[in-house]
């Protein structure tokens, strides 16, 4: 039997250079410290690596880079998201070939879907697939998954866990209440870390969280914490995590905030392939001085050089606003912008 899915994966984004192509040198690169800093998984062609904005062929390569570049030290959870089942399978058929250690695949989008369709689905996946399947559900963007669907679903040896995006706790609980009698070895995720610690404590068995290609010695050291009992350090953490969660989810269109804060690690990500207008360029600026202020606390690049604004608690919507609207004013006022 294959190892259950457990732990922290990372839906990572994919740099680009200057022409818009994928920068193989650079997402290796990215990879490596990835694992270094301790992530348990690689999850290449995720909502944050913006799959849909790559050709099939791009998405292939992807995943072929990145399997090649962990080389086994870490599993491979690789998004195998098509346009129907079809492609899907072929898909799944080539991520195995490349040592994925399973794939993740996104309930049917653009049309919503009745359960019983989900259902059809991923049953016929299931009954073809040539790798481990997770589900996946993000009910934001496609057909939800619900409970009773996933518990038909995981009769199939094949569907091995699902991913969460939705961040609504009761419906894991009961996610985890109908399925892990019948399966004990199926891998329930989070996808969504501003309640990882939580998620972790009612029975999920990891997540596959964009932050953790920000800051992956946070995430890690959240799960080891939760892991270990220690809920009152871990819930410190997971309370300051919010504050960056946040400001990268709410500030700018997803997932442009993660990719500022990425950048500010060191990496060089270039353009989304989303065009941008004039104005949502100077947000950009104005938004990487503020993530600079939160990384700064946590120790892991310094300070900006104009300051930071007052800060006090978690932050929201209406203070992410409030706080850029002062860098903005700082940065025109030093003629950066």
């Amino acid at each position: 039997m294959s190892q259950k899915i457990q732990g922290i994966f990372t839906p990572h984004m994919v740099p680009l250079d200057e022409s818009g192509w994928i920068n193989e040198a650079e997402l290796r690169r990215y990879i490596d410290w990835l694992i270094d800093r301790g992530v348990h998984g690689l999850y290449p062609n995720g909502s944050t690596g913006e799959f849909v904005r790559f050709t099939a062929e791009e998405r292939r390569r992807i995943v072929k880079i990145v399997c090649q570049q962990a080389a086994g030290r870490v599993p491979v959870l690789a998004g195998a998201a098509e346009a129907n089942a079809k492609e899907t399978l072929a898909a799944c058929e080539t991520y195995a070939e490349y040592g994925a250690r399973a794939v993740a695949i996104v309930s049917p989008f653009y049309y919503k879907l009745s359960p019983e369709s989900v259902y059809a689905y991923f049953r016929e996946i299931a009954l073809h697939s040539s790798i481990d399947v997770t589900l996946y559900n993000i009910p934001m963007f496609a057909s939800p998954i619900d409970v009773p669907t996933v518990k038909r679903l995981a009769e199939f040896e094949r569907i091995v866990g699902i991913k969460d995006s939705s961040g609504d706790l009761a419906f894991m609980m009961r996610m985890i209440s109908a399925v892990r009698p019948i399966r004990p070895d199926f891998s329930f995720l989070t996808g969504w870390e501003a309640v990882l610690v939580p998620m972790l404590i009612v029975g999920a068995d990891g997540g596959t969280n964009a932050t953790s290609g920000v800051v992956p010695e946070l995430t890690r050291t959240l799960f080891d914490l939760t892991q270990s009992g220690k809920l009152d350090e871990a819930m410190k953490l997971q309370y300051r995590l919010l504050e960056l969660f946040d400001t990268m989810l709410y500030s700018a269109d997803f997932p442009e905030g993660f990719r500022a804060a990425v950048e500010l690690r060191g990496f060089r990500l270039g353009r989304s392939r989303q065009p941008q207008s004039d104005a949502q360029r100077i947000d950009s600026a104005a938004l990487q001085s503020v993530l600079r202020c939160i990384l700064s606390d946590f120790g892991y690049v310094e300070a900006p050089p104009e300051g930071c604004p007052a800060r006090t608690g978690n932050i929201d919507k209406d203070r992410i606003s409030h706080i850029a609207a002062s860098v903005i004013q700082k940065l025109r006022e030093r003629g950066a912008i």
